[in-house]
């Protein structure tokens, strides 16, 4: 597998470094990503709100909560952005026509968060890491493999991210789609996509979150036996073969079979 550092530096400011899911059941998203994904759990006590900690052999890979979430994203799973320096990022953010949802708060020792939105009302998160540096593993099967910003300004939100975490980006060849990629230090962190007259009206700005996955179409059928649904069947890429699942709560997600495994 893929491990990452657990060091507190192992993200540099404006990499995604964790994500984590706000459910209205925890339980019951926890027994579907264990039977989707083969994870396990390190539930913490009342002091971390039940927080659940998703876990590869011993090494953690995402987060989910154990308390519903602030009203504008009571289902939703949440890229975090890795911070420096939380209180000169919430600045920056009100700063760059963002809103903070939540925080900048004390997370025990493991770190201060902010949960806010983007001027195009996409939510994400903000992490300044403590104990807790982010994920453990990535890029192979259960664990996060990209992060994805889908806007209805991509414009508006290039200038907010760059502005708010100095991140960098550049424009892909992507036939019929404006797509970009963004860096830090040089190192590509995570896309974004311009939503189009395509996208449903009813679709809001939001962050995706891709899970890699040894086989699409077997986590496709598995997902549907565990309770959840298909919005996007599985589809052949460049990257891969990816579908867009929602869980039994109503939370969607990307899985992909990365291109060449087979």
């Amino acid at each position: 597998m893929a491990e990452v550092s657990s060091s507190a530096r192992s993200y540099a400011q404006g990499s995604p470094s964790w994500v984590d899911l706000a459910t209205s059941d925890p339980a019951g998203a926890r027994r579907f990503y264990a039977g989707l994904f083969g994870w396990d759990y390190d539930v913490g006590g009342p002091e971390t709100g039940n927080y659940a900690t998703c876990t590869i052999n011993g090494r953690r890979v995402a987060g989910i909560g154990g308390e519903p979430g602030p009203d504008a994203m009571a289902t939703a799973w949440i890229t975090y952005l890795a911070s420096d320096d939380l209180d000169v990022t919430a600045k920056r953010v009100g700063e760059g026509g963002g809103a903070i949802l939540f925080g900048p708060a004390d997370v025990t020792d493991a770190g201060r968060m902010l949960i806010a939105t983007d001027p195009g009302g996409a939510p994400f998160g903000a992490w300044q890491a403590g104990s807790h540096g982010g994920a453990e593993l990535a890029g192979e099967p259960g664990t996060v493999t990209w992060n994805e910003l889908a806007t209805r300004d991509q414009l508006a939100a290039r200038d907010f991210y760059g502005d708010v975490f100095g991140v960098s980006w550049t424009a892909l060849d992507a036939p019929g789609v404006s797509y970009y990629t963004f860096e830090v230090h040089g190192t590509t962190v995570g896309g974004s996509i311009q939503m189009d007259e395509l996208w449903p009206p009813e679709i809001p700005s939001h962050w995706m979150v891709y899970f890699a996955v040894a086989d699409t179409h077997a986590s496709v059928a598995t997902a549907e036996q565990l309770g959840g649904a298909v919005n996007v069947p599985p589809t052949e890429s460049p990257q891969g073969i990816f579908a867009v699942l929602r869980d039994p709560q109503g939370a969607t997600f990307s899985v992909i079979q990365p291109a060449g495994r087979a």
